[in-house]
């Protein structure tokens, strides 16, 4: 009787070891070891970073709100304030944004049509070339894409290089490709690879012809429609509007350049709402790189 008391007491030993050495295992697994808990426009959800695509450095420190005006108060970059225009903002009369604290605009000269597919010049680039030009703004300007080939791409980028041709850009070129709630949207469909690859075609034919190329996108197409890997290359112009106080600064997982941080800007001489942006310049610290 005693040695199978002994044998009991032995047998439950040894389940409650296993049973507490399986507990600790399981304790020790970390489902989300090496992710990022990011909001990716739509909810909260885990990524892995993107190997090789350069962290974003901003925090919500780096910003004060100013009313419903984000204002940079970091040390690393000096900022631009700008905004961008198309035909949207119809005629504006440039002589009443004198004295506006504006550096730059971004211009709309074009567009491809999203179903049929022809290239059209937007029917104010002209005029608002020519009124940036008046109050010694930086410009640079934006290509609303529906591109589905490379061959495609490289058209809509030849397209834009005839345009500007005889102005001066020293703001990026940037290829605006955006999601159309429409089932007759050419481009609605693209898989990553194809919309990522005419992306290059139009940006390194920008790039080849002396301007520097930049993407505008918002977190959900960033994340999700682009191999942002392949495109470390290029300016990154991101836009996401500021909801104070959920949203006051550029909350996105990787490195930006530009911020659009209103779609709602009201602007003298503008007859209808306008979006702002900024641009980060990075100070030179007067570190050497080791």
């Amino acid at each position: 009787m005693k040695r199978w008391i002994a044998l009991i007491i032995v047998v439950v030993l040894c389940v409650g070891l296993l049973s507490g050495c399986g507990a600790v295992e399981e304790e020790e697994v970390d489902p989300h070891a090496g992710q990022v808990e990011v909001y990716d426009g739509y909810g909260y959800v885990w990524m892995t970073p993107i190997e090789g695509v350069e962290r974003n450095s901003f925090t919500q420190d780096d910003f004060t709100m100013q009313g419903d005006t984000p204002v940079y108060t970091g040390d690393k970059y000096d900022v631009l304030k700008g905004f961008d225009v198309s035909e949207f903002q119809h005629e504006i009369n440039w002589e009443a944004l004198k004295g506006q604290d504006l550096d730059f605009v971004m211009i709309r000269c074009g567009r491809r049509g999203y179903t049929e597919g022809g290239l059209f010049e937007d029917t104010t680039f002209r005029a608002n070339m020519e009124g940036a030009k008046s109050l010694g703004l930086k410009i640079g300007v934006y290509f609303y894409t529906q591109a589905t080939t490379v061959a495609e791409a490289i058209e809509e980028a030849n397209f834009v290089l005839d345009l500007i041709k005889d102005y001066d850009i020293t703001m990026p070129v940037a290829w605006d490709w955006e999601k159309v709630d429409s089932d007759e949207a050419r481009a609605e469909n693209l898989d990553v690879e194809t919309l990522t690859n005419c992306t290059i075609a139009f940006c390194d034919t920008i790039k080849a012809a002396g301007y520097e190329p930049a993407i505008y996108y918002n977190r959900t197409i960033g994340y999700y429609r682009y191999d942002l890997a392949r495109l470390t290359d290029y300016t990154v112009w991101f836009s996401l509007p500021v909801t104070p106080p959920d949203v006051t600064y550029p909350s996105f997982l990787y490195k930006i350049d530009m911020w659009q941080y209103t779609i709602s800007a009201t602007l003298p001489g503008i007859s209808t709402e306008v979006d702002l942006d900024y641009m980060f310049i990075p100070r030179d610290t007067g570190e050497e790189e080791k």
